[in-house]
Order: C-alpha cells, then sequence, then structure tokens
C-alpha cells in the first residue's frame, strides 16, 4: 500500500526540444493570449525511480526528526523532469503545440524498495 499525492504547478512554462520549438506545458486549462484550435489527444508519462535504501533509511530518520531529505528531493525532482520530458515527446509525436491540464501525481509504493512513481496526464492541443 503507498500514498498518493496530487503535485500542482502554478504557471506555464515553455519549454524548448533539441529542435527549438517550442512547447508550452501548463497546469492549467487556457493558455492567456492563444485560442486552442483542436484537442488531439489525452496524453501521459510516467517515470519509476530507485531511492537507495541506505540513505533512505537516514532520509526516514531526518523525516523523523524534521529534517528535509535531499535524497528523496532528487529522486523526485529526477521523476518529475523524465515525466515531464516524455509527455512532451508524446505530445510532440501528435503535432501538437501544447499540453495543457498537466496533472501530477507522485507514489511511493510501499514494499516495493524505495520507490518513486511520478505520473503526469495532460492534453495535447494546437494552438492559433
Amino acid at each position: 500500500m503507498g500514498f498518493f499525492l496530487a503535485l500542482h504547478l502554478p504557471d506555464a512554462h515553455v519549454c524548448l526540444d533539441e529542435e527549438e520549438n517550442p512547447m508550452i506545458t501548463t497546469t492549467t486549462h487556457t493558455i492567456e493570449g492563444r485560442q486552442i484550435t483542436a484537442y488531439l489527444d489525452i496524453v501521459s508519462a510516467e517515470s519509476v525511480q530507485g531511492v537507495n535504501v541506505i540513505r533512505d533509511m537516514f532520509a526516514g530518520m531526518r523525516d523523523f526528526f524534521g529534517g528535509r531529505s535531499q535524497t528523496l528531493e532528487r529522486a523526485l525532482k529526477e521523476a518529475r523532469i523524465q515525466a515531464t520530458d516524455e509527455i512532451k515527446e508524446r505530445a510532440q509525436a501528435l503535432q501538437a503545440d501544447a499540453v495543457v491540464g498537466l496533472d501530477f501525481e507522485i507514489s511511493m509504493p510501499a514494499g516495493k524498495g524505495g520507490m518513486v512513481v511520478v505520473f503526469v496526464t495532460g492534453t495535447a492541443v494546437k494552438l492559433r
């Protein structure tokens, strides 16, 4: 049994891929100053990161005593970056200009040896 945490990021971000084509990603359902002309498809991506068991033990002690777990923070950050990059790639395959309504979910399944799972969904759209 694990727990789930919804993570909502506040603003739109313009991200550039290797070919310098802008891909807008946002947690909102509209993009100010732009009109959505087509809703292409729902896109999703996931990333699973392992957390070192020994470091995980120390992270648990820090959490118990009120400190920050840098090991867990790094794993969460890396998983979020990988999932975001993957969802942009899937949207680009649909010739999308943006992904709107991004929703991030984080899970740490119990009994899986210190795993962090980040799952992201959104809607690939065309813009004018």
